[in-house]
């Protein structure tokens, strides 16, 4: 296993939002987590990398494990988690910088200064998303000039350039036209023979489509979790077949 959640609770203003969460990520699969809105998907994933630690009020309880270490640990350095476990979130959100310099943004910001590794890695990193050949004449042009669905493969590839283990997908897709999710999801099949990927959805098609696991959360829980094929043919609870049919959330 690439994560296992042991115990984990979190609260936010005093309030409990994730409650006594226990599941394994396996190691280069996707993980869908579903749920309504106001379940906790984006709390948790939030969690893996520490993200709500700049939220004031936030607590937390219990172990995420990665690779056998807690990341709650006190001796934990966040900057070198975030570099492990990248995080890609619902709106693109590129940075006010040609394509070049939004990818390698990670790469400078670590004092890597040598350029000619840094070119290769944005090449790679452009390649591997399969913006390469859209962007290849007009790297140092505006991000913003972009769509929005090459937007979102430029922050994928922002990323993936500073060789993360883990990434973290919080509804990448949900801004996007059909096409443009099209090409976000054949990259998500892609990208785990190399990474970990955990993807927040309210898409259950697109949960069945490309996840390998999936994890149903309600109020703050974790109702089931499982092989997604198992999880949307054959659910064990009540709770997971009515979400799934749409009778609520």
């Amino acid at each position: 296993m690439k994560i296992n959640v042991k115990d984990f609770n979190v609260s936010l203003d005093g309030r409990n939002i994730l409650n006594n969460i226990n599941m394994d990520i396996k190691r280069n699969s996707i993980h869908a987590i579903i749920g309504p809105s106001g379940c906790g998907k984006s709390t948790f994933i939030k969690s893996i990398n520490r993200m709500n630690d700049l939220v004031k009020s936030f607590k937390a309880s219990g172990k995420i494990l990665l690779d056998g270490k807690n990341i709650y640990d006190d001796d934990i350095d966040i900057v070198a988690l975030r570099k492990r476990v990248g995080m890609v979130f619902q709106k693109a959100n590129p940075f006010a910088k040609s394509i070049f310099d939004n990818v390698a943004y990670g790469l400078k910001i670590a004092g890597c200064e040598n350029s000619a590794y840094i070119k290769n890695t944005v090449l790679d990193s452009l390649n591997s998303v399969g913006l390469l050949d859209e962007v290849k004449d007009k790297l140092y042009e505006s991000a913003f000039k972009l769509s929005g669905g090459q937007q979102q493969r430029l922050c994928i590839a922002r990323a993936i350039a500073i060789n993360p283990e883990v990434i973290l997908m919080d509804e990448p897709c949900s801004a996007l036209d059909p096409l443009s999710t099209l090409k976000v999801e054949d990259l998500i099949n892609e990208l785990k023979d190399e990474y970990t990927i955990v993807l927040v959805t309210h898409n259950m098609q697109q949960a069945r489509r490309v996840s390998d696991y999936t994890s149903f959360f309600l109020d703050g829980e974790l109702i089931e979790s499982g092989r997604t094929e198992h999880v949307f043919s054959n659910p064990k609870c009540e709770k997971t077949e009515n979400y799934i049919a749409g009778r609520f959330g």
